[in-house]
């Protein structure tokens, strides 16, 4: 994998607005820095989902945020889970 200029810029864009939307749509925000740690890791996350149901390709900017924020979403309904058990 070869990063190109703009890569990790375009990372950390995806990651904030993937980090944003999760927190918008669980009504659960974490600030901006916490945002953009949700949404990085939530790509990853949506990244390894997906790749496991066979749905793999190039969608783009656009495909690449609704797959980090799918991923955003379910680390912070598991993280709410978690501390609801203890």
């Amino acid at each position: 994998m070869t990063l190109q200029p703009g890569g990790i810029i375009s990372w950390i864009l995806v990651g904030l607005i993937a980090g944003w939307l999760a927190g918008k749509l669980t009504k659960n925000s974490r600030g901006l820095a916490g945002n953009l740690i949700l949404g990085l890791i939530g790509a990853f996350v949506g990244g390894f989902i997906f790749g496991l149901l066979g749905i793999q390709g190039n969608a783009g900017f656009l495909g690449s945020i609704v797959v980090a924020t799918i991923g955003s979403v379910i680390l912070i309904w598991l993280s709410q889970f978690l501390v609801s058990k203890r």
